[in-house]
């Protein structure tokens, strides 16, 4: 039987962690972060978890001492932020390019400069393409639930890929909410007590981990690992299949609300979907065609679910929390305008940017979202993509209720 509980998603995901019964902790802290690895430390001080915690120097030296870990059959955590992260990127591809199943928690945060430590995507777009399979949090119960999912799902023989759970630096991270928190022989059942890994590093048994990859064989190394990855996907949801049947919660990597017979429908990533859920309740009740889609498996991209959730929408509003200088306005519209191109009847996508470094998103800039988006998708616009909740005025920045946009 759950208990019901009242957790920080910092603390949540440090549950999870320690029911896990995970062998190696390695972790530097880092606003908004710091929570993690202080309540780890503690568990294992007071014995709640027997785990070895590392207090690395850096955050470059956290991740390679869990590819160590991890290469001798370690079950192997980590967490960090913004550019914390950044400091890791080395590492990063080496995780995933070796198979090391480690589980990364990031609390997200804006990239410098100027210097910030709100939350913002920008972190998390630093490393999208590292090979990690990456996941977002909409609320605490949600950061429990990925992180040990995670655990499951990385270390399963026929996936062994590391795997980020992204939630939202302050507004999760430092927040308590009510949540649930399972019996352990649940989480036993759900999860193995030890990590089998066939190729564990063993003196008995020499072999060769991360040996130099001249040009003759470097690309088929990657197409393999492209390959291994795209196949995951299956063992992903299947893994949330098993999660639903014994905790009651089931996941899925493209989550629709209220989308039956929405003509426009907004797609978010991480914990601002709570918020646009009272937008769209709103519009229903006034008999508007809206609706809302959760993008939350980032990586592997969900390709064929979210087709199928769109597929009788007419207009796509991608809400992003980042920009991508120089190009189509944020990450994610582009990603999702280039996974509907080619479709028998592709929406119209509509891209916004908004939130960063951690600007409350309120719920009329939602509302804007949803009214400029249809209104750009009949019309037009001169803009590749346009802002949401910008102060000030700028000359040669259009102005329509305050909401202010990139000038030409």
């Amino acid at each position: 039987m759950s208990k019901r509980v009242a957790l920080e998603a910092s603390h949540a995901c440090c549950e999870a962690v320690r029911m896990a019964d995970t062998d190696v902790v390695a972790a530097y802290p880092i606003t908004p972060q710091t929570h993690v690895p202080e309540r780890l430390a503690e568990m294992v001080a007071d014995g709640e978890l027997d785990a070895e915690y590392i207090p690395v120097e850096s955050e470059h030296s956290a991740m390679s001492a869990c590819c160590g870990a991890s290469a001798v059959g370690a079950r192997a955590f980590t967490t960090t932020a913004g550019v914390g992260l950044e400091l890791m990127h080395e590492v990063v591809y080496i995780a995933s390019s070796m198979r090391y199943p480690i589980v990364m928690v990031i609390c997200n945060r804006a990239l410098s400069a100027p210097l910030s430590v709100w939350c913002d995507h920008s972190d998390v777009m630093s490393v999208r393409d590292t090979g990690w399979i990456q996941v977002f949090c909409q609320n605490n119960q949600e950061a429990f639930d990925m992180t040990l999912w995670a655990f499951r799902v990385g270390e399963d023989p026929k996936v062994l890929f590391p795997v980020m759970v992204h939630f939202d630096g302050f507004t999760l991270s430092h927040v308590t909410e009510a949540m649930f928190l399972p019996e352990q022989e649940e989480v036993d059942r759900f999860l193995p007590k030890k990590r089998q890994y066939q190729f564990a590093l063993d003196p008995d048994k020499p072999m060769t981990h991360g040996a130099f990859g001249p040009p003759d064989m470097y690309t088929e190394s990657k197409i393999s690992q492209e390959v291994a990855f795209r196949k995951s996907k299956e063992l992903i949801i299947q893994g949330w299949k098993e999660f639903g049947k014994i905790f009651g919660r089931y996941y899925y990597p493209v989550e629709p609300y209220r989308a039956e017979g929405a003509k426009t429908m907004l797609l978010m990533m991480g914990s601002l979907n709570e918020t646009a859920k009272l937008v769209v309740d709103r519009k229903r009740e006034k008999g508007e065609s809206v609706g809302l889609i959760n993008l939350r498996l980032w990586r592997p991209f969900p390709f064929e679910e979210l087709r199928q959730a769109v597929k009788d929408a007419e207009t796509i509003v991608v809400f992003d929390r980042c920009i991508s200088f120089g190009g189509p306005g944020g990450p994610v519209f582009s990603e999702v305008r280039s996974a509907l191109y080619g479709m028998e009847r592709m929406p119209k996508v509509v891209g916004f940017v908004g939130g960063l470094g951690g600007r409350d998103v309120p719920i009329k800039d939602i509302e804007y979202a949803f009214d400029r988006g249809r209104e750009v998708a009949e019309k037009g616009s001169e803009e590749i993509f346009e802002t949401v909740g910008v102060r000030g005025k700028v000359e040669g920045i259009r102005e329509p209720k305050g909401v202010y946009l990139p000038a030409k």
